[in-house]
């Protein structure tokens, strides 16, 4: 593919752990997580340019995903991108689906490093190149970890304190139960606070109608992925006031477009890395707005490469379409750009840079797993 300067000739793939900075992060199903191994990919061109990426998988439970699948796929996709001009996107995308079908947020990882030395090679940030800055500023979330209600209030009036204003609460245990988590949380909030109540999919038809109709008296809440498919979240919403949010059921543009056919929700949750980086999501993200439906912008979990790669995807949305993003490198201890993008008063600042707009430490960064 000629010698171009943006043309791939080497790809490092690296690993480090990601602590939690609250302790346990608890979701429904018993499902525990704490530290999480997570992938860096640094992709180095003829002409000295490099961009990066990251994928972190939420555990083995979460998603079809676990971080040693990553880094096995991305042994299998990264031989393939030798010799490709990084800045040719659609070439990129074409190459790692004609070696790897699906593995979606091992394809990430190389999909946000290609635009990051696509920005640092133009010398344009990756929001302008999404489509251009609606927000320099961004409104965050917070997760409040399953627990008791007492705990769950009190990380929340903690979190409120320091300016955040919207809070996703785990859910997903006994309808009963988390009829008191949400009721705990709602007593210490106010109304500039907006709650959703996240049960992750961990109840089937009945409990979740049963839920839904408990907590259909309380304002400012929204309910997310009560299910785990998307008819019985159909089902649901039929029988509930309460605005429906999406997560795990939408994977891609065709399971989105099915969705909004079927009237089945109101918001979305739009994870990066789940849909196969910033070629897709760009995509799903603006033809969720013009189908009028509300988005987070977030990734499964990361640090300040997957922070960097939210806050870019979620500038380009409108100010009424954005309920929050997620700055993850809030949630954990380690950091490898300085903790940049980082967040104050509850708002995230949009990078204003070349690419990316990060400044990796890459002494940090350790020896490459493998490199080709």
């Amino acid at each position: 593919m000629g010698d171009s300067a943006t043309v791939i000739d080497r790809i490092d793939v690296h690993g480090y752990d990601l602590t939690y900075a609250h302790g346990d992060y608890v979701m429904s199903s018993g499902r525990v997580v704490n530290v999480l191994p997570s992938t860096i990919v640094r992709i180095r061109t003829r002409g000295g340019l490099e961009g990066f990426g990251e994928t972190c998988p939420l555990g083995r439970t979460y998603l079809p995903g676990f971080a040693e699948g990553a880094r096995a796929a991305l042994r299998e996709m990264a031989p393939a991108l030798i010799g490709v001009d990084a800045t040719n996107l659609a070439a990129v995308t074409e190459r790692m689906d004609g070696t790897l079908r699906g593995h979606e947020y091992a394809k990430s990882a190389l999909d946000v490093a290609c635009w990051d030395i696509l920005g640092r090679a133009t010398g344009t940030s990756v929001a302008t190149l999404l489509g251009g800055v609606l927000q320099p500023t961004l409104p965050l979330y917070v997760a409040v970890p399953l627990g008791p209600p007492g705990e769950m209030a009190t990380f929340v009036e903690r979190e409120r304190a320091g300016g955040v204003h919207h809070f996703q609460l785990k859910l997903g245990s006994a309808p009963e139960e988390d009829l008191e988590r949400v009721a705990a949380v709602h007593a210490v909030t106010g109304p500039e606070d907006a709650l959703i109540g996240d049960a992750n999919g961990a109840w089937r038809r009945q409990e979740a109608i049963i839920a839904a109709r408990l907590l259909d008296g309380l304002d400012r809440l929204r309910l997310e992925q009560p299910c785990p498919t998307l008819e019985e979240c159909i089902a649901v919403r039929r029988l509930t006031t309460l605005p429906m949010v999406l997560d795990e059921v939408i994977t891609d543009l065709p399971t989105l477009a099915r969705a909004a056919a079927a009237d089945a929700m109101d918001h979305v949750n739009l994870k990066v890395g789940r849909v196969g980086g910033f070629t897709k999501a760009r995509l799903m993200r603006d033809a969720a707005v013009a189908l009028g439906l509300t988005l987070t912008i977030e990734d499964s979990w990361g640090g300040d490469v997957v922070t960097a790669a939210v806050a870019h995807l979620a500038s380009g949305v409108p100010s009424g379409s954005l309920f929050a993003a997620s700055y993850m490198n809030d949630w954990t201890l380690e950091h490898l750009a300085g903790y940049q993008p980082r967040s104050r008063d509850g708002l995230g600042p949009v990078p204003t840079g070349p690419g990316l707009g990060l400044d990796v430490d890459t002494d940090r960064l350790g020896p490459p797993l493998f490199s080709v």
